[in-house]
């Protein structure tokens, strides 16, 4: 066996071994999209400018759907469509949409439509009302956690 066989040998032997963790991390991080969805909808369909215009969850129609970051938005009205298309970080919850009680702690969690709250002009959802108001009862600093471990927590 020359000198040259045997490098190729240990290459292709060792590199596997030695990027095999990060392209793992790697794929499990693109596992976990950046937008919370169910069967591709976006906080199951609802509106998100409704919670901000209406003051309560109202569940969107397929005729005003929009496509944004891989997930599928529904709204009440074109209106609120075209709004939300207009300045999408306005309306979005925080977080993609997932639990922001879950990301506040480190990870992610489901949520559901019922479960929200408006701080500071942000939408904010969560697992349930239950976990909403264990949310709620130290909120700021929750927001600050959630902010501080947002993206990251995707990638666990």
């Amino acid at each position: 066996m020359t000198r040259r066989s045997i490098a190729f040998l240990l290459f292709a032997l060792i590199l596997p071994t030695a990027v095999g963790p990060v392209a793992a991390r790697a794929v499990h991080a693109a596992s976990k999209p950046g937008v919370f969805a169910t069967n591709g909808l976006a906080i199951h369909g609802y509106d998100p400018v409704a919670y901000f215009t209406l003051k309560k969850p109202m569940s969107g129609k397929e005729a005003y759907s929009y496509r944004w970051k891989g997930a599928t938005w529904r709204f009440v009205s074109s209106a609120n469509r075209d709004a939300f298309k207009a300045n999408p970080a306005k309306y979005a919850p925080q977080y993609g949409g997932y639990c922001a009680y879950a990301v506040s702690n480190g990870y992610t969690a489901p949520t559901e439509p019922t479960a929200w709250s408006i701080v500071n002009g942000k939408l904010y959802l969560n697992y349930s009302v239950g976990v909403r108001d264990r949310w709620n009862q130290n909120r700021s600093e929750r927001i600050k956690d959630g902010d501080r471990n947002w993206p990251g927590v995707l990638s666990k």
